[in-house]
């Protein structure tokens, strides 16, 4: 039985398209396919609970909770925390993005080549996002199949919402230029309020700093000479 078949006994139909519409979301930073992130999975679970059992004295009561916290974690620190990072840097990419883009919407141009130009101008993973999307055309997609697929394969609600209100808008026949001025004040928005929040939190950072190193240096110049008397 191959690792394929074995994974599909284990795993339902519908936890494994689950599972691959995650990766699909993590983009060119997963190594795993479905297959070989569940085989992985597996694997170190079993290394975990077996290592456990040898480890420590009561290893087969500890080793069914490490196992269950080890299965999570590894979905945790491979695909829920990669696609949160990735988020927050396609989110930061998107206003420079969609701003070139209503540039470029300006200059005349209809919203297909404005995504092509951008595309080519813009160096970045959601430009390179959008270049691999665009190139489905090639296919015989239509722009609006087009970015309705890219919206599934990004996670980040905002920048899924941006696309849905751009397919709407196409469709419907409305100003595009008048909805990406819209997204690009909301993101203008959302970049003042991540820098504010960044800098409200300098301060409790500088406080466990002072906590963990700067008062024991203190103590321990105050105590010191004592420290040393009493030795002596």
């Amino acid at each position: 039985m191959n690792s394929a078949k074995f994974i599909k006994k284990l795993y339902s139909a519908k936890e494994l398209e689950e599972i691959e519409t995650k990766l699909k979301c993590l983009g060119n930073d997963t190594k795993y396919t479905v297959t070989s992130f569940c085989t992985h999975r597996i694997l170190v679970t079993i290394l975990a609970f077996i290592l456990t059992i040898i480890i420590t004295d009561m290893g087969y009561i500890y080793a069914p909770f490490v196992a269950v916290i080890i299965y999570y974690l590894f979905y945790y620190l491979n695909i829920t925390k990669k696609i949160a990072l990735r988020n927050r840097k396609l989110e930061h990419q998107a206003l420079y993005f969609f701003e070139i883009l209503t540039l470029t919407l300006e200059s005349g141009r209809n919203l297909e080549n404005a995504l092509i130009v951008t595309c080519d101008n813009v160096d970045s993973e959601l430009s390179l996002e959008f270049k691999k999307a665009l190139d489905d055309m090639k296919f015989g997609k239509s722009l609006i199949e087009t970015l309705t697929d890219f919206k599934k394969n990004i996670s980040s609600d905002i920048i899924g919402n941006i696309i849905l209100n751009i397919i709407q808008t196409n469709r419907f026949g409305n100003s595009i230029l008048d909805t990406l001025y819209n997204e690009v004040d909301f993101l203008r928005q959302k970049e003042l309020l991540t820098v504010k929040e960044q800098i409200n939190k300098i301060p409790n950072k500088v406080s466990i700093i002072s906590v963990l190193f700067i008062v024991p240096l203190i103590l321990i110049l105050i105590l010191g000479p004592y420290l040393i008397e009493f030795i002596s």
